[in-house]
C-alpha cells in the first residue's frame, strides 16, 4: 500500500467530513464519527480526522494510479463542498 496525507486549516474541519461521508455513503462503505470519517473506495481509501481548525486527510491505495484517483475523488469533493473558503488545491505529501 502507498500513502499520502494533506492537511487544511479551515474552521469546518469537523462538518467537511461529515459532508464527504453522506455524500459518498451513497456509493461506497463509509464509516463516521464526530471528528472522523473513512471512506472505502474501490480505488483506494480515504481517513479523515478534524482537529479543532485542522482537516487532516490520509489516503491509501495499493499502487500510484488508484492513490492519486482517490486523492482527486476526496479532493475535488472537498473543494466543491467549502467552496465560500476559496480553498487553493491539497498539497498531498
Amino acid at each position: 500500500m502507498i500513502e499520502t496525507s494533506a492537511t487544511l486549516r479551515t474552521e469546518h474541519a469537523a462538518k467537511y467530513i461529515a459532508q464527504l461521508c453522506k455524500h459518498f455513503a451513497h456509493k461506497v462503505d463509509v464509516s463516521h464519527s464526530d471528528g472522523h470519517g473513512e471512506c472505502r473506495f474501490v480505488c483506494g481509501t480515504a481517513i479523515m480526522d478534524a482537529t479543532g481548525e485542522t482537516l487532516r486527510i490520509k489516503v491509501n491505495a495499493p499502487d500510484d494510479a488508484q492513490l492519486k484517483e482517490t486523492q482527486e475523488v476526496v479532493e475535488s469533493h472537498l473543494l466543491r463542498f467549502a467552496f465560500r473558503e476559496e480553498l487553493q488545491p491539497l498539497q498531498w505529501r
